[in-house]
């Protein structure tokens, strides 16, 4: 039995937020959230609010131990990119890449 939850369109690069997504892996969800506790990394913030939510779904849909869960997949996907542009000189324009990220994790208890 397994839980998930994603994050949407998240205004953070993906390249970044793997950074922070590859620390907590495969850990318990608790040890997981004391990691994201102390890492200084913007995308901890909502790879965090990921995982609680991740939580709550296996514990409201499936009456699974909150104590016993554990980060069994988590990957993020590249969503749509902002396309924006930036003056430059002599009447040019430089194009601005504003990247979004889909954060996705899956719980799940230990045996």
């Amino acid at each position: 039995m397994e839980a998930r939850a994603v994050a949407r369109y998240v205004r953070i690069s993906p390249q970044k937020v793997r950074q922070v997504v590859n620390l907590i892996r495969g850990k318990d969800v608790k040890e997981a959230l004391a990691i994201l506790r102390f890492t200084p990394k913007r995308a901890a913030l909502p790879v965090a609010k990921v995982i609680k939510s991740a939580v709550a779904n296996a514990e409201h849909n499936y009456d699974m131990n909150p104590d016993r869960l554990y980060i069994a997949q988590a990957y993020v996907d590249q969503g749509p990119t902002w396309k924006r542009w930036r003056p430059r000189a002599y009447g040019r324009a430089d194009i601005r890449r504003r990247r979004t990220s889909h954060i996705t994790i899956v719980v799940k208890e230990r045996e």
